[in-house]
């Protein structure tokens, strides 16, 4: 499909007598505009009549395995051979300092520099936020990105049609700070804006004229509402045709305003959830044909397919967002092991339906693990929007081992989106129905052990259902050994919009509760956490404050009251937790004594901690890591609230 797919591109523009090499030229003041000092004139292609052009998505948080994305698309591009190939922003990881940026640099060069015809680039706030020591450089590392990609802003003329590139991420103009989600700093300079309204003017006689910006601001949000009057310039310029940009990470289709069609584009590389390809969220780009009085002829690609990028509605991108995230089944009272490892018992789960379309649904149980049988095996069903729908399904095991052998029953499920024409089927998910461990014994195990984590892959997942933290006072504590504390690591969190967690950013922790709507944090820059070094944090919130305790000291507090927001998420030991249940953030080491407790178990400036925590009336979780029931880290808290190993992590002897 993608061959015959790429070939009827290829034979297309060639009849069209576009399929031909397209060297850039030298570079050409006179169809170069920028109010930039000292800048990068960039080549420009050769001017012909009607064109394609290509736009890329973003690129940043793709890991390696993005840059072979971005190495495909190249390739692919250079097969229909457009007249050039705009991006939306994005190019490199950034948030880092010069040398970690220039390397990341050269990488995106490396393979962008492969096309057949030029190339232009957009910057994102992934190329110009600057982290590191000291102070940060003026502009962050805006001077880096006009050195080597081009100008921050710019202009050119291409077969009477005009290219504007926007920077989005100038910043607050009072204190400089730059932010994506603070209005204050996403407000156009007065220099961008006069520049911009000279090109316009410039432009007033091209066929049509198309910006690139990396953040969507029209989406308004957190940006705010400054798009609004740099919109009715435009649609005073009387030819703008489109705009682009990227930064969410999925496309979008916002329609024509005032005759100016607005498309946001997902990842060329970039981080990509993949909840459903089919409405947006996938890696692609858009190709673009234009021709003079006519309508433009837009179609984003794939791997080898091609989709209608005005089919993904905001309604659609809003859905499968919803779908994604708050489609977990919600799981009822847990069938529990006899004392001779049988199970016979009932789960029931209920499938809710956020969306504004209906959901056809098939569930159905399934195990690694011979020994299970379930009655019926699958269900199917068609949930309307707003709906929900109860499933239950009898567990059955005979008497045996408990070994490990053992494998977990498992709910697999099949959703398909049913929108207007549309039918868009979501990534198959699944989820370990919640089991007790009921009458079988605690086995103490002569050694005492950690749970070892990769930093990539593994963690351990408490379900929801199986861990309901009490609104009120509690204590969340554990110990902790990382090999390295840089970056942002998930150390024990439910934190996404809701709820707790413990995390560590460049080794410095901190304690979050949501409360009241918002989050309340006990942080300290003070505190940095030692690798290779085991060492007790602890969260309490008592009513009226959050405090953070490292190694039995009290390293930060904030005042706090009110109503803690719950989720219906997973509580993810060794990383943190996304919004569709699955790990991210991962911390590389090891983690031990991990207890949940009702109350505030530590006050005042210090306690001792207790490197092997006991069970107490108030403990909800607790976690020794002694023995593991593959896939399930048993819980000694009397509560049988057992976890999900995720990834295959070990034991590791505590000395």
């Amino acid at each position: 499909m993608q061959v015959c797919l790429t070939w009827l591109v290829v034979c297309v523009l060639s009849t069209l007598g576009w399929a031909r090499t397209h060297e850039p030229k030298s570079p050409d003041a006179k169809r170069f505009d920028t109010s930039r000092p000292n800048p990068l004139v960039l080549p420009l292609p050769e001017e012909k009549d009607a064109f394609a052009f290509v736009v890329f998505g973003d690129r940043t948080n793709g890991n390696d395995a993005g840059l072979k994305v971005l190495e495909q698309a190249v390739s692919e591009v250079n097969l229909f051979e457009p007249d050039l190939v705009m991006t939306v922003g994005d190019l490199v990881q950034g948030y880092n300092e010069t040398p970690e940026w220039m390397a990341q640099m050269k990488a995106f060069r490396s393979e962008m520099d492969k096309l057949r015809c030029p190339w232009f680039p957009v910057v994102g706030n992934h190329d110009v936020y600057w982290r590191g020591k000291g102070p940060k450089p003026k502009g962050e590392h805006e001077a880096n990105y006009e050195l080597h990609f081009g100008p921050l802003w710019y202009a050119f003329e291409h077969k009477n049609s005009w290219f504007i590139a926007l920077h989005s991420d100038e910043g607050d103009p009072a204190t400089g700070k730059k932010a994506f989600n603070d209005p204050a700093a996403q407000t156009m300079s007065a220099e961008q804006y006069e520049w911009l309204e000279s090109v316009l003017t410039k432009a007033k006689k091209a066929d049509h004229v198309f910006l690139f910006l990396h953040h969507p601001r029209w989406l308004k949000q957190g940006y705010g509402n400054d798009w609004d009057r740099v919109h009715a310039l435009l649609k005073q310029a009387g030819n703008v045709s489109a705009v682009f940009a990227g930064h969410i990470h999925r496309m979008r289709y916002d329609g024509a305003r005032d005759g100016i069609e607005y498309f946001t584009l997902a990842t060329t590389g970039g981080d990509q959830d993949g909840h459903a390809p089919q409405a947006g969220f996938l890696h692609q780009y858009h190709m673009v044909v234009v021709r003079k009085d006519k309508p433009l002829a837009v179609a984003a690609f794939p791997v080898g397919a091609a989709m209608d990028p005005r089919a993904i509605t905001g309604e659609v991108s809003r859905d499968i967002d919803l779908l994604a995230s708050a489609l977990v089944p919600r799981f009822g009272v847990a069938p529990a092991f006899a004392a001779d490892g049988a199970v016979d018992g009932w789960a029931e789960l209920v499938v809710k339906n956020p969306a504004s379309k209906p959901i056809e649904v098939t569930a159905a149980l399934e195990s690694g693990d011979s020994r299970w049988r379930f009655v019926p095996d699958h269900q199917h069903v068609v949930v309307p929007p707003g709906g929900e729908t109860k499933l239950t399904v009898q567990l059955l095991r005979g008497a045996g081992l408990v070994d490990a052998h053992l494998r977990p029953a498992m709910m697999v499920l099949d959703v398909d989106y049913l929108g207007s024409n549309l039918r868009v089927p979501l990534p198959t998910r699944s989820w370990p129905v919640p089991l007790a461990i009921g009458a079988l014994p605690e086995e103490q195990s002569p050694v005492e052990y950690a749970l070892e984590l990769n930093g990539s892959t593994q963690a351990l997942s408490v379900p929801a259902t199986a861990l309901v933290v009490p609104d009120g006072p509690f204590t969340l504590e554990g110990w902790v050994r990382a090999d390295a504390y840089d970056g942002r690591r998930g150390l024990f969190s439910k934190m996404e919009s809701a709820e707790y967690g413990l995390l560590v950013s460049d080794g410095k922790p901190s304690f979050s509760v949501h409360l009241d709507g918002k989050y309340a944090k006990a942080e300290s820059d003070a505190v940095q956490l030692k690798r290779n070094a085991w060492q007790h944090l602890a969260g309490v919130y008592d009513g009226q404050e959050v405090r953070l305790y490292v190694d039995g000291a009290l390293v930060a507090a904030q005042k706090a009251s009110g109503a803690r927001t719950r989720n219906e998420l997973p509580l993810i030991l060794g990383a943190d937790v996304k919004k569709s249940g699955s790990p991210t953030s991962f911390l590389q080491g090891a983690i031990d004594e991990v207890r949940i407790s009702k109350g505030a178990r530590y006050s005042g400036a210090r306690f001792a901690p207790a490197r092997r925590h006991a069970r107490d009336a108030d403990t909800l979780l607790l976690y020794h890591f002694d023995n593991l029931l593959w896939p399930l880290a048993l819980d000694s808290s009397g509560a049988n609230r057992a976890g999900e190993l995720l990834g295959t992590p070990k034991l590791l002897a505590v000395k």
